[in-house]
């Protein structure tokens, strides 16, 4: 996980605030990476990223314990990012997704860490559970043009089970088929809502400043967060 800035802080009340590469386990089990947490009274800030805009706020009540985030991240490695890009390229055109998307996707589930594995056992640039990697015929999750496609024909198939409906399919990436299926929509799970935020506005992001950067590309329409419940 990258470093943070760290930055004088004031305590107002009860606020405290810890800085840590840390996990978030929640009462359900789920997990949320983030760098540093601050409880607010009934409210915690999860920051996920170095500005202090990026946040996913949690009822307090429902994490359970923090854990360290100890996942080895590789050195960085210029000629690794320009692989993985390809990759993305590749793989996204052999199952009809767009590589920005993508790579939101993995940006969120391991932060371009090939060696990434979760307290749950998920492995490789999009954390895949063995289970999966198998069915999806993915014999070492640990190889990054290997783990991209199988996730990447993972994504083509919830998409297309979901009509297109992109929460959907992002929330049964993270939570499962079965939990979307039980409450016929994206699952109430704090860390499944923050996941499929995060993930569409990362993605819209990127569209915007391709839109900014050349008058010439042709740049989708924005996904929208919002899915029928």
């Amino acid at each position: 996980m990258r470093n943070w800035l760290a930055a004088a802080m004031v305590f107002f009340g009860t606020a405290t605030l810890a800085s840590a590469a840390e996990l978030a386990v929640l009462q359900n089990g789920f997990t949320i990476r983030h760098q540093r947490h601050e409880v607010i009274g009934d409210t915690t800030r999860l920051y996920t990223a170095d500005s202090p805009d990026s946040f996913i706020e949690v009822p307090t009540a429902q994490i359970a314990s923090y854990a360290p985030d100890d996942t080895p991240v590789p050195a960085a490695s210029a000629d690794l990012k320009l692989d993985v890009n390809a990759i993305l390229k590749d793989a996204g055109a052999k199952h009809g997704l767009d590589p920005d998307f993508l790579a939101s996707v993995i940006h969120a589930e391991s932060g371009y860490n090939v060696k990434a594995v979760s307290p749950k056992g998920a492995r490789g640039l999009m954390q895949l559970m063995p289970k999966t990697a198998e069915q999806l015929g993915v014999k070492d999750s640990f190889d990054p043009a290997s783990n991209v496609d199988g996730g990447t024909k993972y994504l083509r198939a919830l998409l297309d089970q979901y009509n297109g409906d992109v929460p959907r399919a992002l929330a049964a990436y993270n939570a499962g088929a079965l939990r979307v299926a039980q409450y016929n929509g994206v699952p109430p799970y704090a860390e499944t809502h923050a996941y499929v935020r995060r993930i569409i506005a990362d993605y819209n992001r990127k569209k915007a400043a391709a839109k900014k950067t050349t008058t010439q590309a042709v740049v989708k329409k924005p996904i929208s967060s919002a899915s029928s419940q």
